[in-house]
């Protein structure tokens, strides 16, 4: 990077974390560090609740998910809308009423302690091992633009978030998170505009939306019903509102977002518009990933984005065998080249029968590309067998710094880790409140005052930064960043979402019952997850069903113990 794109990047982060500190200023207790003591507006609602569901993995992973599979994963998010009317109607008035600084101090008023704890073990669980993944995300970028050890990366990253949410608390992360929300948007439509300006002069952006669509980019969504089909329209509203129910409702991360509203109304209205919103983002940013890929329809691509990889197999015993696949790869994209210009031709003329020939041509390139990317991943594998070999994550990053003007790369890195620092610093909050509340405060410190609370939840925020800083180290072997974290979720959430809909709507089901039906539906969502039954976002109807069946059957086999 040049010495202008570190000023943009250094002063755009300082902006943020002094900003936050600044906001949060003055005397605190245990009521402000924990809910801002429900002081906020609507707005801070909405763009906290967005900021902390987008972490730096959406702007990394995302748009390497459009440029590889196009706009299909969109669909993930069709049941978020319906989630929030859910919340608002149900969760929030609830949680509001009982003045709980967690959702699962409820648990043990409807319940006993022992729902109240398994269920706070399976979020610290689930929230600090997808919080190891946040840290890791932006981490890729020092790694490759500096060549840094990912072990010093991950530090830096993970240290870095605690300066503010140590000292703010909940207030400090929600106005950093108003400005993040701010410059992501402006930056991420300024990419947008700079892949299409990158274009050849007669490429505008509808030919180069009608050319992603005859590539199979376009293809947004799918109505058949597949259980394994990770991304259809069934799955994106059944499995995914699940999904987004569980995390918007039960994962503290985000109910201390909403809980921080001045009114019942405020947090519901932080809400609706954060389902109204987040599509048309998330829309976006996968868009960006389709223009990448129709840019480099243009100009030639590398055969692997990982550049910290190839380096090191350029220089290693397998380099030969490397430079005759990136000779193939050279003759695929003249290739491809020759049937992007065709097809675009083809498509001035509306000559279908040339769009039909053309067309094909490219999906056969493409399918070319795909398999010599497949024979150097083996290669990497030889090499290195620990390599990050998940392309996806480098695609967007590697774009940016190869192709975008200087001040522009600066801004676009300072919004992936303005991104992470967001979403890293909501995890951190929630998962040392959880901690002092739900176990400290219940199980160890009954009666002490707010300050040692207050001493104890920032001493377990620093703890919990050095656990998820740890997990970090291991985040390179999962893949594609963006599924690996869903994934990660899905094992927890529909569980979890079960045990909060019990509460909510099964009134005759006792403590015990749900208790034991809690764990055997997890152990039959990760087997389901470990014998690969079905696609991860279905996990989530899987969990959420069976806690509900399980724990009605045992009430009704013995309803005078459970």
């Amino acid at each position: 990077m040049s010495f202008i794109d570190w000023i943009v990047l250094i002063g755009t982060l300082s902006f943020i974390i002094i900003y936050g500190i600044y906001r949060s200023r003055g005397k605190q207790n245990i009521d402000d560090y924990l809910i801002a003591g429900q002081s906020l507006p609507w707005y801070h609602v909405c763009f906290s609740v967005m900021a902390t569901q987008a972490s730096a993995i959406t702007f990394l992973s995302a748009p390497g998910q459009g440029f590889a599979d196009g706009m299909r994963f969109v669909q993930f998010y069709f049941g978020l809308p319906l989630a929030m009317v859910v919340l608002s109607i149900t969760f929030v008035p609830i949680f509001h009423r009982l003045k709980v600084f967690t959702a699962y101090e409820f648990l043990e008023t409807r319940f006993d302690g022992r729902v109240r704890i398994f269920t706070v073990i399976l979020f610290l669980l689930s929230r600090g091992l997808s919080t190891g993944l946040s840290i890791y995300a932006p981490s890729i970028i020092l790694a490759t633009i500096l060549g840094w050890d990912l072990t010093w990366t991950n530090i830096l990253m993970g240290s870095l978030v605690l300066i503010y949410t140590v000292t703010g608390g909940t207030k400090a992360i929600s106005h950093t998170h108003l400005q993040q929300m701010i410059i992501v948007t402006m930056a991420m439509f300024v990419a947008g505009y700079m892949v299409v300006h990158l274009l050849p002069s007669d490429i505008g952006f509808v030919d180069a939306l009608k050319i992603a669509g005859k590539a199979g980019r376009l293809n947004t969504i799918d109505f058949h019903f597949d259980p394994n089909s990770r991304y259809n329209i069934w799955s994106g509203l059944i499995g995914g509102f699940f999904l987004q129910l569980s995390y918007f409702g039960t994962d503290q991360s985000q109910v201390g977002r909403y809980l921080t509203g001045e009114s019942i109304g405020q947090s519901r209205m932080g809400l609706v518009m954060n389902g109204l919103l987040k599509i048309p983002m998330q829309f976006l940013i996968l868009l960006v990933g389709v223009l990448v890929f129709v840019y480099y329809q243009y100009n030639p691509a590398p055969l692997f984005f990982n550049k910290v990889e190839t380096d090191k197999l350029r220089n290693s015993e397998y380099a030969a065998d490397y430079q005759s696949l990136e000779e193939k790869h050279s003759l695929a994209v003249s290739s491809q080249r020759a049937a992007v210009d065709g097809l675009a031709k083809a498509l001035d003329s509306k000559d279908e029968t040339s769009i039909a020939h053309w067309q094909e041509a490219l999906k056969e390139s493409d399918d070319t590309q795909k398999q010599l990317k497949k024979d150097a991943v083996s290669l990497i594998k030889k090499n290195n067998p620990t390599a990050d070999t998940s392309d996806v994550n480098y695609v967007f990053l590697r774009f940016v710094l190869d192709r975008l003007p200087i001040g522009l790369i600066g801004l676009l890195i300072a919004v992936i880790f303005s991104a992470s620092m967001g979403s890293i610093a909501a995890a951190y909050n929630s998962l040392a409140s959880t901690t002092v509340v739900d176990l400290y405060k219940r199980v160890y410190k009954t009666d002490a005052n707010d300050n040692h609370y207050l001493m104890a939840t920032r001493i377990s925020t620093i703890g919990w930064g050095i656990f998820c800083i740890f997990v970090a180290q291991y985040a390179s072997k999962l893949g594609s960043m963006i599924e690996a974290v869903n994934i990660l979720g899905s094992l927890f959430y529909g569980v979890i979402l079960g045990i909060f809909l019990v509460a909510f709507y099964f009134k005759n089901i006792g403590g015990k019952a749900t208790f034991w039906g809690a764990i055997v539906a997890e152990i039959g969502v990760v087997l389901c997850w470990w014998y690969d039954l079905m696609a991860f976002l279905w996990l989530n109807v899987v969990g959420c069903v069976l806690v509900i069946a399980f724990a009605w059957l045992i009430q009704k086999i013995k309803p005078a113990n459970a």
